[in-house]
């Protein structure tokens, strides 16, 4: 039977978790797990860190609950505790070390909960030379090797925001992680910990990059590959009105339609022809300069020439295909990416928008059965 929490669907409903707050890819991995339907339980503390931006706004809090816990007064800790007895998985993103200094380790939670899976989420990893070190996405990504494979060679390379280091190295494979390692406790009645490094994710991603590299099909240098924006098929392109274009014709069946909605039908041969790449890459340079992003938007619908219009980010969720796919959604009047991926059985959606910091311990309380948990809360309120 499933648990109370978050009303709605998803496969993972009846799985209960609780996310020590933090900021980056801890909680938007709890995010994903509230989207597939589990009851996420948010530990926030007295005057916690944030983004920086009103809650009411922070979405990758949504579909979950949130209780305020001191962590640093006499009764936080077996608050904590009395959750983790409760959950079957348990997050956290502090540097190594700072759990069980607060007394909610692994060792602790396991001696309550045997069966919990701990979800360890940090840069750098429990161990190692720089694990005790401060850091964010970029300098992540940057000792992996990932981070200078992007841009142009001439330039720095180039940021990709925060979405290659915290979200996919870092998140996914933290969810990922704790999925199987629920998997494993549910059919053993064993707990462990899943130790999620954003190095080591990063790392992973790269897994095709680097088997390329050594059967010498990868240079090891930037936008010189096939993949990079080396390849003059595969990258972007300004447009008349200073927008841009999105092209992504590799196999030849494709690149033929490419040119001959370019009209550039000549350019043929220059396809496996890296000598003649420079040329190619200038010819369609100038073409995509003769109109707006509109026009060649309509002149490739409706083909497989492998290309699309670059848009902004209040621009995507207009965008016909994703409109129709509901790809985005609205909750409490922000538009924000629907829940992903999809399920025949057990659908998902945004159930509840950001939780609130504290709204909702008392109903936390009583659907865990936790009744101490209220007490701490309005101690915590009290002492705030």
């Amino acid at each position: 039977m499933a648990t109370a929490g978050t009303p709605g669907q998803g496969p993972l409903t009846g799985v209960r978790v609780v996310e020590l707050a933090g900021i980056g890819p801890g909680p938007f991995a709890a995010m994903l797990l509230a989207d597939l339907g589990a009851d996420v339980v948010r530990v926030d503390r007295p005057g916690g860190a944030s983004l920086g931006v009103d809650p009411a706004y922070d979405v990758t809090n949504r579909n979950k609950r949130s209780v305020l816990v001191d962590l640093k007064s006499d009764a936080g800790p077996a608050r904590v505790l009395d959750l983790a007895g409760r959950a079957d998985i348990l997050i956290e993103g502090y540097r190594p070390g700072v759990a069980e200094r607060l007394g909610v380790g692994p060792d602790a939670c396991h001696a309550r909960n045997p069966a919990l899976v701990y979800g360890r989420m940090t840069g750098w990893g429990q161990q190692g030379p720089l694990a005790d070190r401060a850091g964010h996405d970029i300098a992540y990504i940057a000792p992996t090797g990932v981070l200078g494979m992007i841009g142009d060679p001439d330039g720095p390379p180039a940021v990709p925001a925060n979405l290659l280091g915290d979200y996919a190295g870092g998140s996914l494979y933290l969810v990922v992680g704790v999925l199987a390692a629920l998997h494993h406790a549910r059919a053993t009645g064993t707990g462990q910990v899943v130790d999620a490094a954003i190095v080591d994710g990063t790392a992973h991603l790269s897994a095709m990059i680097h088997g390329m590299l050594a059967a010498g099909g990868w240079q090891d240098r930037r936008r010189a590959n096939l993949l990079d924006g080396g390849c003059p098929y595969y990258g972007t392109y300004e447009t008349a009105d200073g927008g841009y274009m999105a092209v992504g014709a590799l196999e030849q069946q494709f690149y033929e339609e490419f040119l001959r909605l370019l009209g550039l039908e000549e350019l043929a041969p220059a396809r496996k022809d890296w000598t003649r790449w420079g040329e190619l890459r200038e010819k369609v340079a100038a073409r995509f300069k003769s109109r707006t992003r509109d026009e060649w938007t309509a002149r490739f619908e409706g083909t497989d020439a492998c290309v699309a219009p670059v848009l902004s980010l209040r621009e995507a969720p207009h965008h016909p295909h994703l409109a129709a796919r509901g790809t985005f959604t609205e909750h409490g009047g922000i538009t924000q990416p629907a829940p992903a991926p999809r399920f025949s059985a057990t659908p998902t959606t945004v159930r509840t928008g950001p939780a609130r910091p504290g709204a909702d311990t008392a109903a936390v309380a009583r659907d865990w059965d936790i009744p101490a948990l209220a007490h701490h809360d309005d101690l915590a309120r009290d002492g705030d």
